[in-house]
């Protein structure tokens, strides 16, 4: 059996973080490393989607609720205006294989963010 994710050990209260929004199956917290004036993760509770391929075939409902926590989120602590980021697979960049969606915002333009 593999190793409880992050954010299944920050949901679980293993690792310290605060809880900026959330619905019965989704969670929100600051991204510890913002790339945005705000960067903000929105989490499935479920761990069992490794990416947002593997969640949208499996769980469409579930990506809807992720979705919908963003807009919220991003209308609390952002102008409403917001990117939503999914990373999918090591060469894109993502790093913790429990899927979740990079919600940016604050004054970004076209372009900015790239590498």
């Amino acid at each position: 059996m593999s190793e409880p994710s992050i954010f299944t050990r920050i949901l679980e209260g293993e690792i310290p973080s605060e809880i900026i929004a959330e619905t019965e199956n989704v969670f929100a917290i600051r991204d510890i490393a913002p790339k945005a004036p705000v960067h903000l993760l929105v989490i499935p509770k479920d761990p069992q989607y490794r990416n947002v391929v593997e969640l949208a075939a499996g769980d469409p409902a579930l990506l809807t609720e992720m979705v919908g926590l963003a807009n919220t989120v991003a209308a609390e602590y952002g102008d409403g205006d917001f990117r939503l980021v999914f990373n999918t697979g090591e060469g894109a960049g993502q790093t913790v294989f429990h899927v979740h969606a990079h919600v940016l915002a604050g004054g970004l333009t076209e372009g900015s963010l790239g590498g």
